[in-house]
């Protein structure tokens, strides 16, 4: 019998909450697996009372004895990663579950150097990246100069690639006045490695050993759609692809494997850095949802632009993807408004456009819009529990993305979260 995988994605610019989603959907899989992105994407887990903030680890911690796979397609900090190690140690995790696809490529100091100049140089057009080194560790494993996690059982040819990379961006790092010398960088990776080795796995045999046992797999991604390298807001994404394809090359298997593939979205919206955002709002109403929704980066501490639900997006999410249902967080962050809107098209010059429009001057998104509710929901675990404008904001979104709402998250907690397939009625 074989196995299967399920996909969970962001349909947003990121930060959705797809980590706790993971957290609950773990205990159904054999293995949960991340598949792409670095130490950039922080995913924060609540479960009784107790905050995990996770970066580079899949979401799968509380769930032993479940192996946790950091796949191919992830770019590593090392020191990073240790750091992650030893606080999950320190909360009683078994650590020894967690490991690491040896063709993962790591960011090395340099890396964090040139994204750091890289955003300097670009002025007022920067992207607004975290400046961990993700983009030009990317960069690399595309110009066939990075360095993998393998290369650190072998010293020689770690210190040949190292030398080789640092050569070939000398001539920037000189440029902007940056002094990293190889010797230094290789010493530090081999103590590091000491830590990191017996991390080290075959990714695509341990997936595939998993389904061939008939296995379920549970593949985490990072970020979300909207920023995906090549179907975001170019040139405002990320440097990886953040969709459910992705899963499938940066952890190894076709995409037959795929049962179903999980979209995840906030109420409203939210984005860190620059880019398109037609929803947002810059009054008291976008101030309330970051005060509300506490919506800063969990890694940079950036506040995050805030806006209403984008439905234009989400349905070019959702066909992206392949979407079969979603999740929808934070619904409890919209009681007490008045009301709540919800992006329903774009215009142009009094025409309709996609999404491929968005970053062109005179594009104006169109706001339907509902009234809003009073009741603090954070204590519904059913539909029913519910108030009544709230449940037709849910159902409103779900026809606007045109894609079946699974469950909705009304609070930080774990327990926190409504299941549509386990309540007495629909939305």
């Amino acid at each position: 019998m074989r196995g299967g995988v399920t996909i969970v994605v962001g349909i947003q610019w990121g930060d959705e909450g797809k980590g706790r989603i993971v957290d609950v959907l773990a205990q159904r899989a054999e293995m949960v697996a991340r598949f792409g992105g670095g130490n950039n994407a922080g995913h924060t887990l609540v479960v009784e009372g107790r905050k995990v903030v996770l970066r580079s680890v899949p979401s799968g911690v509380f769930h032993a004895p479940k192996p946790l796979l950091i796949g191919a397609g992830v770019v590593v900090d090392l020191a990073g990663f240790i750091q992650e190690l030893d606080e999950l140690a320190a909360i009683g995790v078994d650590v020894s579950r967690i490991k690491l696809d040896e063709r993962a490529h790591l960011t090395l100091p340099y890396h964090i150097a040139l994204d750091r100049l890289g955003e300097q140089a670009r002025g007022q057009g920067a992207i607004g990246t975290t400046g961990r080194g993700i983009g030009p560790t990317y960069v690399d494993k595309v110009a066939r100069s990075g360095v993998r996690a393998a290369d650190l059982r072998q010293p020689e040819r770690l210190a040949e690639r190292v030398n080789a990379a640092l050569a070939q961006h000398r001539g920037r790092l000189d440029a902007g006045g940056v002094e990293i010398g190889a010797e230094r960088v290789i010493e530090d990776l081999r103590v590091l490695s000491e830590r990191v080795l017996p991390h080290l796995v075959d990714g695509v045999a341990l997936a595939h050993g998993v389904l061939e046992r008939g296995g379920e797999i549970l593949c985490e991604g990072a970020q979300g759609t909207m920023l995906d390298v090549g179907f975001g807001t170019y040139p405002y994404v990320t440097s990886s692809h953040t969709i459910a394809g992705g899963a499938c090359i940066g952890l190894g298997f076709g995409p037959t494997m795929v049962r179903e593939v999980i979209g995840v979205t906030k109420a409203y919206c939210t984005r860190v850095g620059a880019g398109p955002f037609p929803s947002e709002l810059n009054d008291a109403v976008g101030e309330q949802l970051r005060a509300r929704g506490n919506e800063y980066g969990t890694n940079t501490g950036r506040p995050r632009r805030c806006g209403w639900f984008d439905a234009v997006a989400a349905r070019y999410a959702c066909r992206l993807n392949g979407v079969s249902r979603l999740v929808v967080t934070k619904l409890d962050v919209m009681s007490g408004l008045e009301r709540v809107g919800i992006v329903s098209s774009y215009v142009k010059n009094g025409a309709e456009v996609g999404v491929d429009r968005l970053g062109e001057p005179g594009v104006e998104p169109q706001v339907t819009w509902f009234p809003g509710w009073s009741e603090d929901v954070g204590a519904a675990r059913r539909i029913e529990d519910l108030p009544h404008n709230a449940r037709a904001y849910v159902q409103a979104l779900e026809q606007a993305a045109d894609t079946t709402v699974g469950w909705i998250s009304v609070g930080a907690e774990r327990s926190a979260l409504i299941s549509l397939a386990e309540s007495e009625r629909r939305v």
